[in-house]
């Protein structure tokens, strides 16, 4: 079904592998339209609770763009590539299942804005990150500019996208760029784990939260017409309550019994 990508259906879990590692991952016009193609099999599918994105092989994640794809670019065509990721990097962002970056080795350029991408982020402890655009006379064009301001700050922001230079593992964890780091044979491991946690509460109220949580970071008018992000986590608690699943859970709580959620 995918040429770019390996898939695999674990309770639940859904493991997207970006599969280029003879080009450390590098993402192409194909990597996209497998991802998008993906995102939409993730939304489709019943079966699919959550969803880990990772790099084939132990060095890379997914370790930039394919340059030589676009190196002879003009303007427009430039526009439209930045454009075309945006969107599918938009898509897994706002994806009302879970999607968790594992990020396995060098995830740089295009590799380190999916991984910003992804609702968060864990890395192996060999793990780098960086926005080396600069380096080519370029900037970030899938979103590095705006998601890594968001997570670090402005100051470090402005100085990892205008020096080029990457960080570890060590500290992306300090500066907030990763939730967690592990040994690199428990990444996986990590990530199954964390998302098997997510998978035991409610499934429309995780959907909710992740766009709650994106209005703040991303604006108040980026999803919903200048509401404010307080106006609708007041909606959205409200819609809540209309769900079975908060029946189930208050009356698991008061009945000092484990919720049993069934996403309705």
């Amino acid at each position: 079904m995918y040429t770019t990508l390996l898939t695999e259906k674990n309770n639940g879990i859904f493991i997207i592998t970006v599969n280029r590692p003879d080009k450390m991952n590098a993402l192409n016009k194909e990597v996209f339209n497998d991802l998008d193609k993906a995102m939409d099999e993730v939304k489709n599918d019943e079966s699919i609770k959550s969803v880990v994105i990772t790099g084939a092989g132990a060095k890379a994640f997914v370790a930039g763009a394919d340059i030589a794809e676009f190196s002879t670019f003009t303007k427009e065509e430039a526009i439209a590539l930045s454009k075309r990721g945006q969107q599918v990097f938009f898509k897994i962002e706002n994806s009302q299942k879970p999607v968790i970056a594992a990020v396995n080795g060098f995830a740089l350029g295009g590799g380190c804005e999916l991984a910003m991408a992804c609702h968060f982020r864990i890395c192996s402890d060999n793990a780098r990150f960086g926005q080396p655009e600069v380096n080519l006379g370029l900037i970030p064009g899938y979103g590095g500019t705006q998601r890594l301001t968001q997570l670090i700050g402005k100051g470090k922001s402005m100085e990892l996208n205008m020096t080029g230079q990457m960080i570890d593992a060590t500290e992306a964890l300090r500066l907030g760029l990763v939730n967690h780091v592990t040994a690199a044979d428990e990444l996986m491991n990590k990530a199954i784990e964390m998302l098997t946690l997510i998978q035991s509460k409610a499934p429309v109220a995780v959907g909710k939260i992740i766009t709650c949580v994106n209005i703040a970071v991303m604006g108040d008018s980026a999803f919903t017409n200048g509401t404010s992000g307080f106006e609708k986590e007041a909606e959205a608690f409200g819609e809540c309550f209309e769900t079975e699943d908060m029946k189930e859970g208050t009356q698991a709580f008061l009945e000092k019994r484990k919720a049993a959620f069934k996403g309705k």
